[in-house]
């Protein structure tokens, strides 16, 4: 246990506390949206997607608008979703190259003979990282290709699923995937400087909070903010 502990210690105590603190945050902003929906930009996005969804069907010659948007959208998440792929493959081929480059990498580590391991383990969150992005893309993908055929039905009252409110939750659901995946790239970039030695991945980690602080929140409150 003392071996275990002094080998992958480091590591371990490195991916917790970076846990804690990501966990952290988004318990505050768990919070913060509970008391104003509109505190982060997501909040804002879907209130302007409802909207827009409820426009294009209730107004006559918005059809091409809506169907340009809609691709435009569904083109991002393509391109997203390949780019995922894309790194899906180019981790797989890392972690075939674990004898090569690992004590090169791992700039922190005190015992080679653990730096293997490690690496495989570490190369393992970076892949399942980026399968979870890819899915996530790959599901709004999905959405958006429903919502791209039900905001032209203009015989809103044939079923419940077809109603404008509907539609649009539809259609904010796929912006959440998109959103979802968009965060797997962003929590890519911890696990990558963890492969340099633990205390990256802890520094890396309070630098990404700090920057989706500033980020998340909506414009309006970023200003209330700075004034306070």
């Amino acid at each position: 246990m003392k071996d275990f502990m002094t080998e992958f210690g480091p590591d371990l105590l490195a991916l917790l506390a970076s846990a804690l603190v990501i966990g952290g945050y988004y318990v505050f902003l768990w919070r913060m949206v509970r008391k104003n929906p509109t505190y982060t930009i997501h909040g804002v996005n879907q209130i302007a997607r409802t909207l827009w969804v409820e426009n294009v069907m209730q107004t006559a010659g918005e059809n091409v608008m809506a169907v340009q948007t809609l691709r435009n959208f569904i083109m991002v998440s393509i391109l997203m979703a390949s780019t995922a792929s894309l790194l899906i493959m180019g981790t797989m081929t890392l972690s075939g190259q674990t004898e090569h480059i690992a004590h090169t990498w791992h700039l922190l580590s005190r015992s080679s003979n653990s730096i293997a391991q490690i690496w495989i383990v570490k190369v393992l969150f970076l892949l399942v990282d980026f399968i979870f992005a890819f899915f996530a893309f790959s599901m709004s993908l999905r959405l958006s290709n429903h919502v791209l055929f039900m905001i032209n039905v203009k015989e809103h009252n044939v079923n419940h699923n077809l109603a404008p409110a509907a539609v649009a939750r539809r259609l904010c659901s796929a912006g959440d995937m998109f959103a979802i995946g968009m965060r797997s790239f962003f929590f890519a970039i911890p696990l990558v400087f963890w492969l340099f030695g633990p205390a990256f991945l802890f520094i890396a980690s309070i630098a990404l909070v700090i920057t989706l602080f500033h980020l998340d929140r909506s414009e309006a409150d970023s200003i209330i903010f700075a004034k306070n």
